[in-house]
């Protein structure tokens, strides 16, 4: 029996979190994948679609998120959405990450319930600070900001798990490559770095996520 405040999953007690108050118990019965988006993007195109059609092909369930005011992302929305939206998640669950979407991911394990584990992430041109040519003008600066400047407690998304994969392209015309630093040392995140790829927002697929996931 749980105490005061806390609520019970297939995992324990867990203290009152909003969106998870009343979550039902949980069978793992297959791999879960929760793909989350960037700044001004959306759950439907390129490598996502890629993505959505072969882990079901694989016996992966695969749900592709769409994120508020993705043109001006605040980390409390994007943080709040995902508490609201993901029901879902356990030992044998993934999250994909792209652009901004990383830091939702992050910022959303660190506020989880210690006793909560997941089976791993993959940051697909994470960013912890952007390039000067990112920002078109201040209201982009703006929008970036407390991105940059709000810290994230990685101890705590690390309790969550210590599997990640960080990808990067050498010639991303916002992510500074110096940003795969960061990734190694906070989370020792395995690191992979791919050419020409810029900000992935053409890329049709990315087989090393599939890989990661598969592994």
């Amino acid at each position: 029996m749980c105490g005061g405040g806390e609520v019970v999953n297939a995992l324990g007690c867990s203290p009152s979190i909003p969106g998870f108050e009343s979550q039902p118990p949980l069978i793992k019965t297959m791999k879960k994948v929760y793909l989350i988006h960037g700044w001004g993007g959306n759950s439907r195109g390129g490598w996502f679609d890629w993505l959505k059609q072969e882990l079901p092909e694989m016996n992966i369930k695969v749900d592709a998120l769409e994120m508020p005011n993705t043109d001006h992302p605040k980390i409390e929305e994007w943080v709040s959405h995902l508490m609201n939206t993901v029901k879902e998640i356990d030992e044998e669950t993934y999250f994909v990450g792209h652009s901004v979407g990383c830091q939702a991911i992050m910022r959303f394990l660190e506020k989880l319930p210690e006793n909560i584990k997941i089976k791993g992430c993959v940051f697909v041109a994470g960013w912890f600070n952007l390039k000067e040519e990112a920002s078109e003008d201040e209201e982009d600066r703006e929008i970036a900001r407390p991105w940059i400047e709000t810290p994230i407690d990685f101890e705590k998304v690390k309790q969550h798990t210590n599997n990640f994969l960080a990808i990067f392209s050498d010639n991303d015309p916002y992510v500074p490559l110096s940003d795969k630093e960061i990734f190694k040392e906070k989370l020792n995140a395995e690191i992979i770095i791919k050419n020409n790829q810029e900000h992935f927002n053409e890329a049709e697929k990315i087989e090393e996520a599939l890989k990661f996931i598969l592994k």
